[in-house]
């Protein structure tokens, strides 16, 4: 028998009542094969349709995990990489609704944004960062973001981002993070 509550795949009462007034009434199919790996810290490679819920999929379990209390300026627990900086502020909206309950403070940082207005909230500190690959790195590279501290990674529309040329810059920022950590790529 299929998963038919948020509650019943694992997710906290503060989230599961986050979706509930968000209007969610039950999983759907990657959330539903997504959310339980990734609350039990797995890996993940999770392909869905667009509309199909793949970024609550990742975002209700990764914010669930992450630490309570005031984060450390600079240096993020997850970091969500997106092709595009329209796929940025979405998915960054997406982040702040579940997490606001939560506490979670969430910050996308893309090109034609003002750097000193992303450099000000890196240093405020921030659980999540949703960020386009180029724009991380020149963060990485000016030493305001600091990815020592990650728990995950999150690769949306990991496809795209390689179709778009961006394997040397994921390479890059991969390997600023640390080895022990969860990743989760995800495409349409």
């Amino acid at each position: 028998m299929a998963t038919s509550t948020f509650a019943d795949l694992g997710l906290s009462a503060s989230l599961v009542s986050a979706l509930t007034a968000l209007g969610y009434e039950e999983p759907t199919p990657i959330q539903r094969e997504a959310i339980p790996p990734l609350l039990a810290g797995r890996d993940l490679l999770g392909q869905a349709a667009t509309g199909t819920g793949k970024t609550a999929a990742f975002a209700l379990p990764l914010l669930q995990k992450l630490p309570s209390g005031k984060p450390a300026p600079g240096r993020p627990s997850l970091l969500v990489l997106v092709p595009t900086r329209e796929l940025a502020m979405q998915v960054a909206e997406a982040f702040h609704r579940y997490g606001r309950a939560l506490g979670a403070i969430t910050v996308p940082i893309y090109g034609g944004q003002e750097f000193n207005r992303q450099i000000h909230a890196l240093r405020r500190g921030v659980h999540v960062v949703v960020a386009t690959p180029g724009r991380a790195l020149d963060h990485i590279g000016r030493k305001t973001l600091d990815l020592s501290a990650l728990s995950a990674v999150v690769l949306d529309e990991a496809d795209e981002m390689l179709d778009m040329g961006f394997a040397d810059e994921l390479e890059q920022i991969l390997e600023a993070t640390p080895e022990a950590r969860q990743t989760a790529l995800f495409s349409a």
